[in-house]
């Protein structure tokens, strides 16, 4: 990365001009070019450490760094900043072998880390709807990322599958088979939606089927043969709908990640009995509860996490005790990172501390929550229909499908039906993921298919017709991307531009997988594409006053439109030959 290469220089002779043990280069990408290429911004922190003026201590930092070989132009700026311009021909040297060395997938070998990704976890009671959206392209996008550079990426869908809900609809399946015969229930499972409310509209009018669904949820965790099999059947169904929704938005889980919440009922009792030997444990209300010092509600009143009902049952901070224990020991993570609701915040902090007093985390691991915001309405509400329900995601697919094919009908009238259907699915996946994932996931955002489906501005369809038009370009001068073997030679000022924003990329995304911020890609991406205007429009491709020239600017496109495949393909996003 070119940073770390600036680094590796700036960081002795920071030391050697006599900063303190510890200082950091602070080396930042420069706001404005005319600031050169990278900005150190340590000489500064360092002076007022030891008292001395910043630019006194920039100028022993120049001094003492050895850059004449990567550096062209090196100046002091303001108060103490250091600007760097780079050597063209760093810039060139790094970029020719770059689709190889940064853009190329790297295995992952038997040493690498490993990082559990928690994400999606739809509750198979009900459909997957549009609330369960942003855990699961945010969670892929960053497997993805982790997969791509090497690690040992341990998906896990922690689907909700267990507990009284599962009584209610177990109970009311098996009304419908005593009723209807076996046909008509599988008829209504069809549709889980409108199951799950007809059951719920039951269980809160009758009584005596509320309790038969109370008594059907013990007979499940007492391990009943009969609504064992009833529930696994249920659960066969719920995870079709899943898997097909995953196919339609091209996310990489599959069943083989589903790791349920029943799957840590057996280990239940076992992280109560280990909260007790550890003298974690306090009754209140008759629960169980766990209460730790740093967790403190109103009034500075101790704030509990509860681990078990007054009647015995467990909760789902049991459950993710289990899950954490399960994650070091067993999956042994080194890091393990939960795409879950910020709503879900003060839940994961008090599960992990607890977690870590009571010695379930076992072995260096980072527990992390990915936490995100809600999906909005243009009118600032959650995102719902008119009559107030929550959309399903499958109707969401749908009108975003419908919505593209209009749109690249009318952009491209003459392109033949089974085409325009193929670009139209692919605008439209990657219009709904994009407008999703370019925004910092801790924000809420406002879903506006004007926005998503915009062919300007920072959208999936302008970064998806950058890409047609880098094909469109090898297209025309009849030559395959891949049989250029041409350098890269750096003259005009939008060639190097662009060059600058390429190599970049490692360093976007070692951030993406530090911070779990996919937007980062994004905006990246967006750079990336704003870029290759600039130089389509500055810089004659097919027209180029020499072969050598067109050869060159060639090879820079192909490199442009190698990253924005392969960033798009990170964030899950398919990319089309043409618009």
């Amino acid at each position: 990365m070119l940073k770390d290469l600036l680094e590796a220089r700036l960081a002795p002779a920071l030391h050697a001009a006599g900063a303190p043990e510890g200082s950091a280069v602070a080396l930042t990408v420069s706001t404005k070019p005319e600031f050169g290429d990278y900005q150190m911004n340590g000489a500064m922190g360092a002076a007022k450490r030891l008292k001395r003026p910043p630019r006194e201590l920039a100028e022993a930092v120049l001094a003492h760094a050895q850059l004449d070989d990567l550096v062209s132009e090196a100046s002091i700026a303001g108060p103490g900043f250091i600007n760097l311009r780079l050597r063209e021909a760093v810039l060139e040297a790094r970029l020719n072998p770059f689709e190889a060395e940064v853009l190329a997938p790297r295995g992952a070998g038997a040493e690498a880390s490993r990082v559990v990704i928690d994400y999606s976890s739809p509750n198979l009671a009900k459909e997957m709807h549009v609330g369960h959206l942003r855990s699961t392209i945010i969670g892929d996008a960053l497997a993805r990322c982790f997969d791509h550079a090497g690690w040992n990426v341990l998906r896990q869908n922690h689907v909700g599958d267990w507990g009284t809900q599962f009584g209610m609809l177990l109970a009311f399946l098996n009304s419908l088979e005593a009723d209807d015969g076996n046909r008509v229930a599988e008829a209504e499972l069809s549709d889980l939606e409108q199951f799950y409310r007809r059951a719920k509209a039951r269980f809160d009018e009758d009584p005596a089927f509320a309790a038969l669904s109370r008594e059907t949820v013990v007979k499940l965790q007492q391990g009943d043969p009969a609504c064992r099999a009833a529930w696994q059947r249920f659960i066969d169904v719920s995870l079709s709908h899943c898997e097909a929704l995953y196919g339609r938005l091209q996310v990489t889980l599959t069943r083989e990640h589903v790791h349920a919440e029943s799957a840590y009922n057996d280990a239940l009792p076992g992280v109560i009995e280990t909260l007790r030997d550890q003298g974690l444990l306090q009754e209140s209300d008759g629960a169980q509860c766990v209460f730790l010092d740093e967790f403190k509600g109103k009034d500075d009143a101790p704030l509990p996490l509860i681990v078990q009902k007054s009647d015995g049952g467990y909760l789902y901070a049991t459950t993710d005790l289990a899950a954490v224990r399960y994650r070091c020991d067993s999956l042994e993570a080194d890091r393990a990172l939960y795409l879950v609701d910020k709503r879900q915040g003060l839940h994961f902090k008090q599960v992990f501390a607890v977690a870590q007093a009571a010695g379930f985390i076992t072995r260096p691991c980072s527990f992390e929550h990915m936490p995100f915001g809600t999906m909005l309405g243009e009118d600032g509400r959650p995102f719902r229909t008119r009559a107030g329900d929550v959309i399903k995601l499958s109707d969401l697919i749908d009108e975003a499908e419908r919505r593209a094919e209009a749109l690249v009908a009318e952009k491209n009238p003459a392109l033949a039906a089974a085409e325009r259907t193929e670009i139209a699915k692919a605008v439209a996946l990657g219009a709904i993921k994009y407008a999703d994932l370019s925004k910092h996931r801790n924000n809420d955002y406002v879903f506006s298919w004007d926005t998503m489906l915009s062919f300007d501005g920072n959208t999936a369809p302008y970064l998806q017709y950058a890409y047609s038009r880098i094909q469109s370009l090898f297209s025309k001068a009849g030559l395959a991307p891949e049989s250029l073997k041409a350098s890269v030679k750096l003259e005009a000022p939008q060639e190097r531009a662009l060059a600058l924003v390429l190599l970049r990329t490692e360093e976007v995304l070692q951030q993406v997988r530090d911070q779990g911020l996919p937007h980062l890609l994004c905006t990246h991406l967006y750079e990336v594409a704003t870029a290759f205007t600039a130089f389509y429009e500055h810089c004659p491709v097919l027209s180029a006053p020499d072969s050598g020239t067109q050869a060159s600017r060639l090879a820079l496109a192909r490199r442009c439109g190698a990253t924005l495949r392969q960033g798009l393909e990170l964030l899950g996003i398919p990319v089309v030959q043409r618009m």
